[in-house]
Formats: structure tokens, C-alpha cells, sequence
């Protein structure tokens, strides 16, 4: 009883440690950092021009990206969970892929698929589209870097709901709009929830790379 004391206590102080070095002291120094300066200065620093209009591209991509991924996810879980097929599993890797692959390399993988070495380059040039380096780039590296969130929190629920319910309700006659919106969403609805609140929190999360942006372009203005 003794030794499974010592261990208990144990294991909570490495935790404890743990959790205070690698959240804890970040955020103080942050803190720190951030009103280094004064109070004044840090207000200063939010009302800026570029922080002003990062944060409002920020929003706009992060109700982009969780209005699609909302989409995407509800309709991605539901194949996954309700349909058997070829590929299934292919698919499942697929929607995991923005979390094995640095941010970096999935822009890079933008601007090879829509930058000046791409062969859709021209077309996009023709019709005077800009992708790479402006709103629709930001929006689409935000959805995909997203992505998985919402999916990944309904596949779980959805398939220990199982299938039984939808298949009842299919053989009375009912539409496939109200077995979702009868059965599948109230079973789903607060893993839906919880699946925007994350997606939502990752796209917010690129507000400072936003800033950089709109500094760097600032910079060459200027």
C-alpha cells in the first residue's frame, strides 16, 4: 500500500512538472513578453493596421473553414460509418493526412498546385485569379490544415451509434433528410460541437501567421 502511495504521488508530481514547463511557463512568458513594454504599448500593438486586418482575414477564413468542414466532416463520417467499400481505409488515412505533414509543406504543396510552375498557372492568369499569396491561398491552407477535426470527433459516436436506427427508419419509408435530421444529429450533435470548437480554435490559431503576412507585404510597400 505504501509503494502504490509513493508511486501515485510520484506519478503526479512528473505530471504536475510536466504540464507547468510546457503550458504553465510558455503563457507567463508570454505574458511577460507581451506587457514587457507597458499596457500602452501592448493596446498599441492590437489596434494596429496589420493586426487590424489580420484579424479580420483570420475570421474570415476560420467561418470558411468551419462552414466547410462542417460540411465535409458530417458527410465524410457518415461514409465512413454507415457504408462499407473499397477503399475505405485508403480514405480514412486520407483525412489524417494534415495531421502527419508539417503546415509548411502543405503550402508548399499550394503553391506547386496553383503557383507559376503549375499548369493551371495560366488559366488562372487568363481569368486574373489569384490564389497563391492572397485570400482564396489562406482560406484553402485554413480547410485543409482543419480538416480532420470535425471528423475525426463524429466517427467515433457514429459508429457506436451503429446503423440500426437508420436502417429501421429507411425501411418505414423515411427520407434520407429525416433519418439525419431525426436519428443521426440529436446522436451526434454534441460531438458536432465539440468537432467546430476545435476546428475553430486551429484556424484561430493562425492569426500570427496572418500578421507576418500582412507585415511582409507592408515592408514591400513601404
Amino acid at each position: 500500500m505504501r509503494e502504490s502511495k509513493w508511486l501515485k504521488m510520484a506519478l503526479i508530481t512528473i505530471s504536475a512538472g510536466f504540464l507547468f514547463v510546457m503550458l504553465v511557463m510558455p503563457l507567463i512568458l508570454v505574458a511577460k513578453e507581451a506587457l514587457g513594454r507597458g499596457v500602452e504599448f501592448y493596446f498599441k500593438a492590437l489596434t494596429d493596421e496589420f493586426a487590424i486586418k489580420a484579424l479580420y482575414l483570420t475570421i474570415e477564413a476560420t467561418i470558411c473553414a468551419v462552414l466547410l468542414n462542417t460540411l465535409f466532416g458530417l458527410a465524410s463520417a457518415w461514409l465512413l460509418t454507415k457504408f462499407d467499400f473499397r477503399g475505405k481505409t485508403f480514405l480514412g488515412s486520407l483525412i489524417d493526412l494534415p495531421f502527419a505533414i508539417s503546415p509548411v509543406v502543405a503550402g508548399l504543396f499550394f503553391i506547386m498546385l496553383f503557383g507559376r510552375m503549375s499548369p493551371l498557372y495560366p488559366v488562372l492568369q487568363e481569368y486574373d485569379v489569384a490564389i497563391v499569396f492572397a485570400v482564396p491561398g489562406i482560406i484553402l491552407a485554413t480547410v485543409f490544415v482543419t480538416f480532420p477535426f470535425i471528423t475525426r470527433e463524429l466517427i467515433p459516436v457514429m459508429e457506436s451509434q451503429g446503423r440500426s436506427e437508420e436502417e429501421a427508419a429507411a425501411t418505414f419509408g423515411a427520407s434520407g433528410w429525416t433519418i439525419f435530421s431525426k436519428i443521426t444529429l440529436p446522436n451526434i450533435k454534441w460531438a458536432l460541437g465539440y468537432g467546430i470548437i476545435l476546428c475553430s480554435a486551429r484556424a484561430m490559431g493562425e492569426f500570427g501567421a496572418v500578421v507576418r503576412k500582412f507585415q511582409g507585404i507592408g515592408q514591400c510597400e513601404l
